[in-house]
Formats: structure tokens, sequence, C-alpha cells
């Protein structure tokens, strides 16, 4: 009973940082199930049937707050679900000796990301509203989506950032429609997954502990994504998946490492985190005001733009 109440506030948790940082649900579930001995293939399954439904509460809660771009989720989803269906397909034929610490160096390879990308820059300016084409959608869907499956996550670590970093749509509708389109690799994903290792692999209790959880968090996380900073959420969430997944490693047959050298690194993690959370919120205050105004003259430009296609009869993307 405690480690399925532990589950569900796991989901309550990461669904929380997902709905409104635009990832890491499926990151920071899947290193839990892995640090308390669960097989790679069956946690990153346990964690895509959870996902069918905290996704699909979570896109009709950002549908209603109008942070959802429908043709994004379109452009990007459908090739998304290819790529979760392949790389569910990939990790279900590998031993669990070579995959737990395959999938740690994928999830520590993102929450660097995570940390540097949203530690180091800000809100991208100057190609907020311009249309973003399939032609850059489609190929990022299905890279996500493979590394969604292979990494137990990995849709939001490497959409949104992509997305935010074309600048080209405001931070709200990207991670809107990055959640709403994960329905569809979380679908692909699990049926990948059920015929690689079958339904016995999965823990159905765990799914529902995560799944009741994440629940209750995505109205809420679709609320908060108008009022929490991203720059400070993405500096938080990237130190906890670097330093779980760190400990991870050191701790493998890999590497195998002293209790010295290990505590030495989590130090150095510990110490470089606190400054990256201190350095985004500076900056996050220091930009407030400039980073809302960017967003509203966005808004206020695309909104143009779709009127103008409109009464022309061609279409904005």
């Amino acid at each position: 009973m405690r480690r399925l109440l532990l589950l569900a506030l796991v989901g309550l948790g990461a669904q929380l940082v997902d709905g409104s940082l635009g990832m890491a649900y499926g990151v920071t579930s899947t290193t839990l199930l892995l640090a308390i001995g669960t097989n790679p293939a069956a946690a990153s399954a346990t964690v895509h049937l959870a996902e069918i439904g905290t996704t699909l509460v979570s896109g009709a809660s950002h549908w209603r707050f109008g942070n959802v771009d429908w043709k994004v989720v379109a452009k990007i989803g459908i090739p998304g679900a290819v790529g979760a269906f392949a790389g569910a397909t990939f990790l279900s034929s590998l031993s669990t000796e070579t995959a737990a610490p395959l999938m740690s160096i994928i999830l520590l390879a993102l929450g660097l990301y995570i940390l540097v990308r949203f530690t180091a820059v800000g809100l991208p300016k100057g190609n907020l509203g311009k249309p973003l084409r399939k032609r850059f959608l489609a190929p990022l869907g299905v890279v996500a989506g493979f590394v969604d499956s292979t990494g137990g996550g990995g849709w939001g670590p490497v959409g949104t950032p992509a997305i935010l970093a074309s600048g080209r749509l405001e931070p709200r509708k990207t991670i809107g429609s990055i959640d709403t389109s994960e329905f569809l690799v979380a679908v692909a994903a699990s049926v990948g997954f059920i015929i690689g290792i079958g339904s016995e692999g999965v823990n159905y209790t765990w799914v529902a502990a995560l799944l009741i959880g994440g629940i209750i968090a995505a109205p809420i996380a679709a609320w908060l994504v108008r009022h929490i900073p991203p720059r400070v959420l993405g500096s938080a969430v990237g130190g906890i998946i670097v330093l779980t997944n760190t400990r991870t490693l050191l701790r493998s047959d890999w590497i195998d490492a002293s209790d010295g050298v290990r505590y030495a690194c989590y130090a150095v993690i510990y110490v470089a985190w606190a400054a990256a959370l201190g350095w985004s919120f500076q900056q996050y205050r220091k930009h407030r005001d400039e980073e809302r105004q960017i967003i509203a003259e966005a808004e206020a430009a695309a909104t143009a733009g779709g009127t103008s296609a409109a009464k022309a009869g061609t279409p904005t993307v």
C-alpha cells in the first residue's frame, strides 16, 4: 500500500510538472520505477499505459484553457506515434542488463539538456507567430517518439525545447500542443510494448496508481501553465533527472563507483543545480515584463495573420 501511495504521488507530481512545463512525466516516473528494480521495458510500458489516461485528461484541460494548436498536434502527433511504436519494439528486444544502463544514459542526457536549455536560454525572440512547417514537425515527431519509448520518456524533453527554440509558437501553446499530441504517442508505445513483452510484464496496479495521480494533477497543471515560469521549473526538473540517473549509472555494473566518487559527484551536481535555480529565477525576474510583451505581440500577430488568411481563403500553415 505504501508503494502504491508513493506511485500515486509521483504520478501527481510528474503530471503537475509535465502539464505546466510540457515534459518530464515519463522521465520522472520511469526513473522511479527503475530505481525500485523494475525491468526497463516493463517500466516504460507501465508509464505509457498510464499516460494514455493522463494525456487524454491533460489534452482536454489544455484545450479548455486555450493552450492547444490543433494543426501542430496533427503534424507532430502522427509521426510521433510511428516513432514510439518502433522504439517500443526495439526496447522490448533488449536484455535487462543491457537496457537498464542504456536507459539511464538516455534519461541523463535528456536531463542535462533540460537543465542547460532552461537555465541558459530565455524565451526565443523574433519568430513568434510564424507557421511551423510539416517538414520540421514530422521528423521531430519520429525522433521524439522513438526516444520517448526507449528512454521511458522524452516526448516532451525533445519536442518542447525544439519547438520553443524555433521561436514560432508561444510557450503555453507549445506545452499544450505537445501534451495533447502525446496521447497518440502513448497509445502507439503501449501497443508496441504489449506486442513485444506481453501483458504479463506490466503491473496494472502500478499503472492505476500512476494514472490516478496524473488525472488529479492534469487540470491543475493546465491552469498553472499560465502562471509558473517555465525557465525556473525546467531547471528544477532537469536537476532532479540528472541527479537520479547519475546515481543509477554510478551504482551500475558498468561503472560501480566507490562511495567517495559517488558522493563527490552528488556534491558537484547539488552545487551546480542550486546555482542553476538561482540564475533561472534571477533571469526570470529580470526579463519578465519583456517576455510578456513578446508573447502579447506574437498572439496579436498570429490572430491578425489567421484572420487575413481566412479572408483570402488560404491556409496559415
